[in-house]
């Protein structure tokens, strides 16, 4: 039986993102793994794997909000823009206080403009920023949009400043301590990062990579239709099964059955297909005729 599902993996310090993976495929050979957002080794925490057939969900995965606690060094700067590097010590830096951290933090809350690290996974030219970086080539990066939806001081001993973080994909956690320190007219590094939370998978509820044996390994694996909450479901029956199996549309006004959940997605026109167990059949993509079609299909699919 192919696998095909979730796994909440709680990283840990020291690992890369790739290991984790790596372990898992060892697991599932020759189903492919893949995992919705990189962590860097110093990170720990909430890790999603996707297996066989979900790997082509990785991208709604990558757009649930995140959570993270993140520390940081003040007065302190390195390359990497966190305890990794080589940290260098600023003479004299200003010592902030709480109050003015978190009336900083604030000005972050909303879309910002944010420049990535130097040292970060971004593809540029076939490479990844960071082996640029060591390899002492130019890189020019550019600034992006990113969305924050809140920023908390949740302890403050200077130079240790402890923020709880909520936001969007793509967000680079090193790079708001670089930028908030900036503001406060100082420097800062990060020396710690956790991941409490991608959407609704917890932190709290992961598991560690040694849990990953074969035999346990089921219980563990979380049904892909978690991987688009945002998506209002469509019940589809034996029939409409064949036509989406054959890359046939279903119709879209007026369906037949009852749309499960009427929740509004962040992508509209887009539905998740199930049938009566709630299994996720396909990801449907209504066109200008009025029906949907399949966008992902996986019907021929059976988890385990």
């Amino acid at each position: 039986m192919q696998h095909f599902g979730l796994l909440n993996i709680d990283k840990p310090a020291g690992w890369t993102s790739r290991a984790v993976v790596n372990c898992t495929q060892r697991l599932v050979h020759p189903a492919k793994v893949g995992h919705a957002g990189t962590l860097d080794p110093l990170a720990t925490g909430v890790l999603v794997v996707c297996i066989g057939p979900a790997t082509r969900l990785v991208e709604s995965i990558q757009r649930m909000p995140k959570r993270y606690l993140a520390t940081f060094l003040l007065g302190r700067w390195s390359e990497t823009e966190d305890t990794e590097g080589n940290v260098s010590l600023l003479k004299n830096p200003p010592r902030p206080s709480r109050a003015e951290i978190e009336t900083v933090a604030q000005s972050f809350v909303g879309f910002i403009d944010q420049m990535p690290p130097r040292y970060s996974a971004i593809q540029m030219g076939g490479q990844r920023a960071y082996q640029l970086a060591r390899a002492g080539k130019p890189i020019h990066l550019r600034s992006r949009q990113v969305r924050i939806d809140s920023i908390q001081c949740i302890e403050y001993h200077y130079p240790s400043m402890t923020l709880d973080i909520t936001c969007g994909g793509g967000t680079y956690i090193r790079s708001i301590g670089r930028d908030l320190a900036k503001s406060l007219e100082t420097m800062a590094v990060m020396s710690a990062l956790r991941r409490l939370a991608v959407g609704k998978f917890l932190a709290n509820e992961a598991i560690s990579p040694s849990s990953l044996l074969p035999e346990a390994l089921p219980q563990w694996i979380r049904p892909p239709i978690e991987a688009v909450p945002d998506l209002p479901r469509r019940l589809v029956t034996q029939g409409e099964m064949v036509l989406l199996a054959n890359g046939q549309p279903i119709p879209g006004s007026d369906p037949p059955l009852e749309c499960l959940n009427q929740a509004s997605g962040s992508h509209p026109g887009e539905w998740a297909a199930v049938d009566k167990t709630n299994r996720l059949l396909a990801i449907l993509k209504e066109r200008d005729d009025g029906r949907l079609w399949p966008k992902r299909n996986f019907l021929h699919v059976r988890a385990g």
